[in-house]
């Protein structure tokens, strides 16, 4: 991973959560514009055990990862 955020502002992007496996630790994300963007548990900002619930709204910054671009910084909106 090269760590060079991709887009970044005084905004996270937002989306929901499409599925996320836990057992795995990783999932996908659908973005406002309709892509998805894979997640892993480690980008996941949140105290304890670090998981998302499918249809779940978050927001997140992108970043380039060694297979193509990945949600980081990801935050549950509650």
């Amino acid at each position: 991973m090269s760590g060079k955020i991709l887009k970044r502002s005084d905004f996270f992007m937002r989306g929901t959560v499409k599925w996320f496996d836990s057992k795995k630790g990783y999932g996908f994300i659908t973005m406002e514009n309709g892509e998805d963007i894979f997640v892993h548990w480690s980008a996941i900002q949140m105290d304890g055990f670090k998981t998302l619930r499918e249809n779940e709204p978050v927001e997140f910054d992108v970043q380039q990862g060694t297979k193509g671009p990945q949600a980081v910084n990801v935050r549950p909106v509650r």
